[in-house]
């Protein structure tokens, strides 16, 4: 008799090691809406490294008018962190970027040409609203190149309003961004929708960088119940390494 209850073998488990580096995460304490302090961030970077993660660097958010972080704040963060890590015997460094919200006020800091922190050379990561998105993106896109940097667009498979729209997204990618994919969107931590638009990207050649997007425990659980499905094979296989 044919047991139709049986359970799918599960699949090895992500190779975080490939990776390397994680570019894409909050563990600067007290600065936003990721790790409120630095005892959680050791604990999650200590975790992070027991996945298989070399490096990582700390990209907070900087919104207006609700974390509006600078260089000063940003950095702040970082050397205690990183005296922190010290004191711990973890003989891990952890770099400072932003993930900065295409906005007035980041439109304001490429008027001035006020200089951007990179999350590697050149690359500049950014996101946008979740709500809708801006008119102005790909004019943003277009000046920051003008500057010499690289953008790099923030897990573009969670903005519902391109799910229906993904020529939209192609548009995006043809102006000239890295796509950087969350991890756990291929999991479904984030719904259903997030992950075959995550899939849809992978499989047409999209994902340029891999992040965990890091926040809390909850997003570390996840990733370490990661597997390394087909779509993420794909992934893997078309992204750049940061060393």
């Amino acid at each position: 008799m044919f047991n139709f209850f049986k359970k799918r073998a599960r699949l090895e488990r992500f190779p975080f090691h490939l990776l390397k580096t994680d570019i894409h995460s909050h563990l600067l304490p007290g600065i936003d809406d990721g790790s409120p302090d630095e005892e959680t961030s050791i604990g999650l970077i200590k975790g992070l490294i027991e996945l298989g993660y070399e490096n990582f660097v700390g990209t907070p958010h900087v919104m207006e008018d609700i974390w509006r972080n600078n260089p000063e704040s940003i950095h702040g963060a970082q050397e205690r962190l990183n005296s922190k890590l010290k004191e711990e015997g973890i003989e891990k460094h952890i770099g400072a970027a932003a993930e900065y919200l295409v906005d007035g006020h980041f439109e304001d800091l490429l008027k001035v040409k006020q200089p951007l922190l990179t999350i590697h050379k050149n690359w500049v990561l950014i996101e946008i609203s979740f709500i809708q998105p801006p008119f102005q993106l790909k004019e943003v896109i277009f000046e920051m190149q003008m500057q010499g940097y690289q953008p790099v667009f923030a897990h573009p498979e969670r903005y519902s309003y391109y799910h229906e729209k993904r020529d939209e997204l192609l548009e995006i990618k043809h102006a000239g961004c890295y796509f950087q994919a969350n991890l756990n969107s291929f999991s479904g931590y984030y719904g259903p929708d997030v992950m075959q638009a995550a899939e849809w990207l992978a499989k047409n050649g999209m994902i340029d960088l891999l992040g965990t997007d890091l926040h809390h425990e909850r997003h570390l659980h996840a990733l370490q119940g990661l597997e390394f499905t087909k779509p993420l094979q794909v992934a893997v296989e078309g992204m750049v390494v940061v060393e």
